[in-house]
This record gives structure tokens, C-alpha cells and sequence, in this order.
């Protein structure tokens, strides 16, 4: 399918990480890397990236942590097969791609990770892009953020973890939803444009049926003042460094 659209092979992490993906539609940025920086993963551990689009974050994260069973979900079926071909590019072994939607999940996925890691579409007002495909990537659809938290729970096994990056913005939603699901041990991260400025992003790392205080950590600034990136944004967006 990737032959009928225009499509790029893109490095992340300094070349580390080649992903395929299309010239028009959702192109990865940092949000994705960022994601795969904040997962505590241990090699041998089963993660689900659920809405893996053509596959930044779950390559990323195996890239920085070798030996773990990846899956990626993914709705749309272009973006599964520029990410299974993204497989083979990087020459990732125990990395699948799944197609399906995350409000209808495949039975085998169910309570089957340690991990689930997800940057879900954070639009939920305003008008949709104009590209179907952009649109599907970008904006909440039948999926809101709590339906989104409570279906990445059911494939977390007991006293597993989930990693999401968000808008900064709807953090009490967030927070929210993760009390429904009975989650506890939750550490949150802002993610600074530049010093001083509001957060726009926030990574949240929450457990399954955990019960241990939640912890706010120190934020992560990407920019300095004259736009480049600060030398901690550089070790996690370039050398593969971890958040935490």
C-alpha cells in the first residue's frame, strides 16, 4: 500500500531510527520521541503503543532499550503497513504491527503488557484538518481521552504501566480518568517550550492498581532562549537519553 502514496524515510535519534511515512498527512514530530524517553521498559517486557501511527515512538524505545516485545495498534491501515515496512528498515526483531481500534481491541491484547505507551489524537473541539488521515491522527473522534485511558488499561496485565503524552491543558482530565481506572504510583512531567513559558505538553507515567504517592517531577525545557535545543533536550531527542 505505501507504493500508492508519496512517502519519506525519516531519521530520528541522530540516525539511530529510520521511520517511513507519508509526504502528506501526520508526520512525526517530538511529541513521539519524548514518549518513548519517559518508558521505564526492562528488556524482555511486553509493550503496547496503542495508536502507533507509522511507529516513532515504539522504534525509539527499542532503540534505547534493546529486547523488548513490541506492538504497535494502529487504526488506519497505511500508517500499519509504512510502520511494518519501518520494521524491517531498522531490522527490529519481536516487533509486530496490529490493525484495529483501540475502543474494539483485538481479544489477545487484552491484559497481555507491562507497558501500554500511547500519544493519542489531543484534538477535541474545533475543525477537523481537511485530510481524512490528518484528521483521524489529530482529533479524538468516538475516543475521548477517558474511553482512550480506559481501553489502554485493558491491555495492561495487574500492576502494569501507562506512559501517555498529552496537552498540558487537559491534565485534570487526565488525572481524572486515571482515578476511574484505579491507578496510583502516577508521575507527571511538564514539558517546557522554553524557560518561563507554560507547558505545553505533559508525559504522564501512571500504574495499574498501584497504590504509592504520585510524584511531580522537575520538568524538561526544550529550548533555549535562541530556539536550540537545550543540552538535556539534546541527550533525549538526539542521543536517545532517557527522561528519567
Amino acid at each position: 500500500m505505501s507504493e500508492k502514496i508519496a512517502t519519506t524515510d525519516d531519521r530520528l535519534l541522530d540516525g539511530k531510527v529510520i521511520v517511513r511515512q507519508p509526504v502528506n498527512g501526520y508526520r512525526a514530530a517530538v511529541d513521539p520521541v519524548l514518549l518513548a524517553a519517559a518508558v521505564r521498559a526492562k528488556p524482555g517486557e511486553k509493550v503496547l503503543d496503542v495508536g502507533c501511527g507509522t511507529g516513532a515512538a515504539m522504534f525509539c524505545l527499542a532503540a534505547r532499550v534493546p529486547g523488548l516485545h513490541l506492538t504497535g495498534l494502529e487504526i488506519q491501515q497505511v500508517h500499519a503497513v509504512l510502520a511494518g515496512e519501518g520494521i524491517a528498515l531498522n531490522g527490529f526483531a519481536h516487533t509486530y504491527i496490529c490493525v484495529g481500534d483501540i475502543l474494539r481491541p483485538p481479544p489477545d491484547l487484552l491484559n497481555a503488557f507491562d507497558i501500554v505507551i500511547t500519544n493519542p489524537p489531543y484534538g477535541d473541539s474545533g475543525t477537523a484538518p481537511p485530510d481524512a488521515s490528518l484528521a483521524i491522527a489529530h482529533m479524538e473522534g468516538e475516543a475521548d481521552v477517558a474511553a482512550w485511558i480506559k481501553a489502554c488499561f485493558a491491555c495492561l496485565r495487574p500492576k502494569g504501566r501507562l506512559v501517555m503524552i498529552h496537552r498540558a491543558d487537559r491534565v485534570s482530565e487526565i488525572l481524572a480518568a486515571l482515578r476511574d481506572r484505579d491507578a496510583g504510583d502516577i508521575h507527571i512531567m511538564p514539558i517546557f517550550p522554553k524557560a518561563g513559558m507554560p507547558a505545553r505538553r505533559v508525559i504522564i507515567d501512571a500504574g495499574k492498581g498501584r497504590r504509592s504517592p504520585d510524584t511531580l517531577l522537575p520538568g524538561l525545557v526544550l529550548h533555549e532562549a535562541d530556539g536550540k535545543y537545550t543540552d538535556v533536550a539534546e541527550k533525549v531527542l538526539r542521543n536517545a537519553g532517557a527522561l528519567y
